[in-house]
């Protein structure tokens, strides 16, 4: 199956993610280099789904990157460590779908999407919605407690680590609005000028939302970490939720919705 979804990159995918990136600066070098080489997967080329949700991703990380290089958080560490244990969940998924058993490996809520590269096409604002949820509602919790744990903190409300994690809230809340209305159609730039500023409060409230689940879910895991059959079963329930929030954000019913 990864032969014809790779197609003749499927080498430069296979170098690209033979290693993980150790800092930040690494991670959006390899983003960067991810978009050139998914904008070249045939048949949808630029257009596949995950280049979608790739620009959005790499636009996100060098935002983050940008504030680390200001001193704008508290605890650099912090922000430095999720950032690489995040981006490494996404690429550990894009890893399992290009091996040999690709599907018992590839988490489904990932698969969801990785099913779209070849066809049938799908509109860009889903698409990238399908891959945020992806990674904030499934990846996101098990980067924050590898993150704790690398560090040898707690996940604590109001901590110094906390007020950092909302900051990236800020970051999606300045982005959204162009990355948005750059996956529109002019049609859909006509409505979206008609509801002012609905929808990017909507959506900065839903990132909001899901960002703060799994900041609740981190500390569900955190909780049970020494626990290895009960971190697996969580593993799998927020797989299966998030799975089926894909499916919803990439049928038709979710593409009219956005």
């Amino acid at each position: 199956m990864t032969e014809s979804v790779w197609g003749p990159v499927k080498q430069e995918m296979t170098d690209l993610l033979q290693s993980h990136p150790d800092d930040v600066p690494a991670v959006v070098d390899q983003l960067t280099k991810l978009q050139d080489i998914l904008g070249r997967v045939p048949p949808l080329l630029a257009e596949n789904p995950l280049c979608d949700f790739n620009r959005l991703y790499l636009t996100i990380t060098e935002s983050v990157l940008e504030r680390l290089y200001a001193g704008k958080f508290v605890d650099p560490s912090f922000l430095s460590r999720l950032d690489v244990e995040f981006a490494a969940r996404y690429f550990d998924a894009l890893r399992a779908w290009a091996g040999p058993d690709a599907s018992p490996h590839c988490p489904r809520v990932w698969a969801g999407l990785f099913q779209r590269i070849p066809g049938p096409d799908c509109r860009p604002l889903p698409a990238a919605c399908a891959g945020v949820n992806a990674h904030i509602n499934f990846d996101l919790p098990f980067a924050l407690v590898t993150t704790f744990d690398h560090l040898g903190t707690d996940p604590i409300d109001d901590s110094d680590q906390h007020h950092d994690y909302l900051q990236i809230n800020e970051i999606f809340a300045e982005a959204i609005p162009g990355l948005r209305r750059g996956y529109l159609d002019k049609w859909q730039l006509l409505i979206d000028t008609m509801n002012g500023r609905l929808d990017d409060w909507w959506q900065g409230e839903a990132v909001d939302y899901t960002r703060n689940v799994a900041w609740r879910n981190a500390r569900k895991l955190w909780a049970m970490r020494h626990d290895m059959s009960a971190t697996d079963a969580e593993r799998a329930h927020l797989d299966r939720i998030a799975s089926d929030l894909g499916k919803l954000l990439l049928s038709p019913l979710g593409e009219f919705l956005q």
